[in-house]
């Protein structure tokens, strides 16, 4: 008889910094590239996707070193992965955790799909901001034209 072993993947905890768990499967990249991560100030992060989970199914795991993630960061990151939980670690130990959210607006972070939206307009750059009309999964309303803007549309523009 021969004798299965299970074999587990341990990543090394981070003595300071955020982990943000419960990611949507295979959006970690996306997050990486709103947070304009890795950069030369980032020590490490480390990335664990499409990893077994027993709340949501498949999930992605940031652990990012040495840098603790901001209210406008968190508000991005609740477009991508709305279920999302963020930790902040120091000292080896998490010292806060929080679900992410997302707010009623959110500024900035996307474009209108809009091509005839006024924010699309280049000799008049006016700001995005978008009312969110549902929250899970993230769908929101462009302020200027009202134009829908959904999931698979916001994921385009992170790819």
């Amino acid at each position: 008889m021969i004798e299965n072993k299970k074999s587990e993947l341990k990543i090394r905890a981070i003595e300071n910094g955020t982990v943000i768990d419960h990611i949507t499967a295979n959006k970690a990249l996306h997050i990486l590239k709103i947070l304009g991560l890795p950069d030369e100030t980032t020590q490490n992060v480390t990335i664990a996707m499409n990893v077994s989970s027993k709340e949501i199914g498949r999930k992605d795991i940031l652990k990012i070193e040495n840098r603790e993630l901001d209210h406008q960061e968190l508000n991005q990151i609740a477009l991508i992965a709305p279920k999302a939980t963020i930790n902040i670690i120091r000292g080896f130990k998490p010292v806060k955790k929080d679900k992410i959210g997302l707010p009623e607006k959110i500024t900035s972070i996307i474009k209108c799909t809009n091509q005839k939206c006024i924010t699309n307009n280049r000799n008049e750059p006016i700001t995005p901001i978008f009312n969110v009309v549902n929250k899970n999964p993230p769908v929101v309303r462009c302020h200027y034209c009202e134009k829908l803007i959904k999931t698979e549309d916001i994921d385009k523009q992170f790819e």
